[in-house]
């Protein structure tokens, strides 16, 4: 199922409120560039939930990686490193927190150093396993009253949710995006690179180009970003039985 623009009509930024202490969990996957991270994070406004950017746990464990020494191509090593390393993340979707040995890294895990070596430690299978349980305890322990986005967050770290989205778009766009984010910095090859390479070295480990059994796809090549929030609201209303 694909929700495209004519599902998407904007209302306004309207809060829709998940009755207190009524579980809803929303897992959003899908490519670099494809606008998980901004319209997670407001899908979990609307609804006032707590918020999981599983991609910055990742990130964390690169960064301890590296600033540890830790050889990202000895993957006992990297496995090892994700069973200690000594991670706070949060999960205000209005104040992201990550802090590794108390050292607030939420800036550094964005920058060049760690995105050109982070997929060493996303296609690490035993690291990831370890990570998954990491989040599926974050998400138990916002009460499941959360959303959460991340590559294999439908399929692997939370197949149960509530309401499972793919959220995808085609390439021109989330380079445009990736672009914008990083400033307009990089160069179109460089913009690849970030957006088709990473996701195509993260693919051999995750499926999150096509949607799994249950999953919506919602495509928002051509959406503004408040009508790819109205659109994934409208997936986890139907979804989760909620009034609109």
């Amino acid at each position: 199922m694909n929700t495209g623009t004519n599902t998407a009509a904007p209302r306004g930024g309207a809060p829709v409120p998940a009755p207190a202490g009524h579980e809803l969990v929303v897992a959003i996957d899908g490519p670099s560039g494809s606008g998980k991270s901004s319209v997670s994070k407001e899908v979990a406004r609307r609804f006032g939930l707590a918020y999981l950017d599983t991609g910055a746990m990742y990130r964390a464990l690169t960064w301890w990686c590296l600033d540890r020494g830790v050889d990202l191509a000895d993957a006992d090593a990297v496995v090892q490193a994700a069973r200690s390393f000594p991670l706070v993340q949060g999960t205000d979707p209005d104040r992201e927190q990550v802090l590794v040995d108390g050292t607030d890294v939420g800036a550094e895990i964005r920058g060049a150093r760690v995105t050109g070596a982070v997929s060493a430690v996303a296609t690490n299978p035993a690291a990831r396993e370890v990570l998954v349980a990491r989040q599926q305890d974050l998400i138990a322990g916002s009460g499941r009253r959360i959303v959460a986005e991340g590559r294999d967050v439908t399929t692997v770290v939370a197949p149960d949710a509530d309401a499972r989205i793919l959220l995808t778009a085609d390439e021109r766009a989330r380079m445009a995006r990736r672009g914008l984010q990083n400033g307009g910095v990089e160069d179109a090859e460089q913009l690849r690179a970030q957006v088709v390479g990473r996701d195509a070295k993260d693919s051999t480990v995750v499926n999150f180009t096509e949607a799994a059994d249950g999953v919506v796809t919602v495509d928002s090549s051509e959406l503004t970003v408040e009508q790819t929030v109205q659109a994934v609201i409208d997936v986890v209303v139907r979804a989760a039985g909620r009034p609109a």
